[in-house]
């Protein structure tokens, strides 16, 4: 093994002299130069989408703010083509023109919440790079008999703790893609791939989640929208109304005269009861201090809610209080040693590994390499036959037939399969694959 050792750097030094020579000056110093540095943004490991260099982050299916901008613009852009047309000739001509000019103001009032809503930091927490230890704080444990290593082999992170908040005992979740324990009210998005701190819902018409930083905007946004649409649609019914005065006709035959108001009072009757109804849910919720996913998920109107403080105190706490600051900075520079430990979590042995995925090599709960498996080990000694094997049946062509097979002990293996052999503890794998390939090859 030494003589293998000395052979192997020796040939290093050979070939990494000749490879060196090869290269210009003016290369070597293009190779030195270290390349340019990552920003957070680009080593993100959720599933967001960021515009403008990491200034707006955007959900995986943002582009469905097209559609609910459309949904919102459309109408209103009808609405001052066709039906204000009439009501500036009907009404004094200030009035007139200040129906028209509330609508687009109104709108833009709109779709500017919409896209502060989709495009900012729900509230996105902290990703660690290692499981936490079992005692690193003093929370109460609970070991699930389900959660795998709690019944044989080596302790794991415990699923569940126990954390005391406002005299009630609340259970906080491990979670294993994050690796961290959910702070109260925190839930993983799976459409975004991250922990959102008091996550609410992820809004397909938004395109984001609805978290601690954005919650305030899209409850503003829907109860605007509310609004918005109970506008467009009195005003269309004043228009209708304004031409059976006039033509001295009925409803049907106003109708007829202006279809466009008929379209409208339809459209915004039913966009009123969907987005009407879910601004009185969500009043509700801020009146009893709740998330949809609580609200859903532990039904608090059967059990109490630890986190209800009285109506007015609840209502205080989502549009008086102060939002929290974005615990990432996406234009950050990520220095060579964080870039990589961004990769290196998903990445073992060469092959990459989604953090959904069971995980054979890496132990995702204690953040240490496992032993290897009877398959992966399989493969292991498939790769350094293989190698042999070729190197082997190279020489059959320059030995003679009934050459001594037992020189084979002497050639170097690759250094990476030394490396590989020497981590999991197998002898050379020239010596182990030897003694296979004298087996089955046969010259006479």
């Amino acid at each position: 093994m030494k003589k293998d050792d000395d052979l192997v750097r020796t040939r290093e030094g050979m070939y990494g002299r000749s490879m060196h020579a090869q290269h210009s000056d003016s290369d070597r110093r293009i190779m030195d130069t270290p390349g340019p540095s990552l920003r957070v943004f680009q080593v993100w490991k959720g599933n967001n989408k960021f515009c403008f260099d990491g200034r707006l982050i955007f959900g995986p299916d943002g582009k469905s703010l097209i559609l609910t901008v459309s949904l919102i613009a459309i109408p209103v852009i009808l609405f001052c083509a066709f039906v204000s047309r009439r009501l500036v000739d009907m009404f004094p001509y200030q009035i007139g023109n200040l129906i028209v000019a509330i609508a687009v103001l109104f709108t833009v009032y709109v779709v500017s919440l919409l896209l502060i809503t989709s495009s900012r930091d729900p509230g996105i927490i902290l990703r660690n790079l290692h499981p936490p230890e079992p005692e690193d704080d003093g929370y109460i444990s609970s070991m699930s008999s389900e959660w795998p290593g709690s019944q044989s082999g080596p302790p794991t992170v415990p699923p569940t703790k126990d954390v005391l908040i406002n005299g009630m005992i609340v259970k906080i979740k491990y979670c294993q893609t994050c690796m961290l324990y959910r702070p109260p009210r925190c839930s993983h998005c799976s459409i975004c791939n991250n922990c959102v701190e008091r996550f609410d819902h992820h809004c397909p018409w938004v395109g984001q989640c609805i978290g601690r930083r954005n919650y305030r905007f899209f409850f503003m946004f829907v109860s605007s929208t509310t609004m918005l649409c109970l506008y467009v649609f009195a005003f269309s019914w004043v228009n209708i109304m304004k031409i059976m005065d006039v033509y001295h006709c009925d409803l049907w035959r106003a109708l007829v005269k202006s279809p466009v108001s008929g379209v409208l009072i339809i459209y915004t009757f039913g966009a009123a009861w969907f987005v009407g109804g879910l601004t009185s849910f969500h009043l509700y919720l801020i009146c009893t201090n709740q998330t949809t996913y609580e609200n859903f998920r532990y039904r608090y109107k059967i059990k109490m809610n630890p986190y209800n403080r009285g109506c007015f105190h609840n209502i205080a706490e989502i549009f008086c209080s102060k939002i929290p600051r974005s615990k990432h900075n996406f234009r950050e520079k990520v220095k060579g040693d964080s870039s990589s430990a961004f990769t290196n979590s998903t990445i073992s042995l060469g092959h990459p590994m989604s953090p959904e995925m069971p995980k054979t090599r890496y132990d995702v709960e204690m953040g240490k390499r496992q032993a290897v498996g009877a398959e992966d080990l399989e493969d292991l000694q498939s790769q350094i036959d293989s190698v042999v094997g070729l190197g082997s049946l190279e020489r059959c062509g320059t030995q003679p037939r009934h050459s001594n097979w037992d020189q084979k002990a002497n050639w170097p293996s690759a250094p990476d399969i030394q490396v590989l052999a020497a981590e999991f503890g197998m002898e050379d794998g020239s010596t182990t694959s030897r003694q296979k390939i004298e087996g089955p090859i046969d010259l006479k």
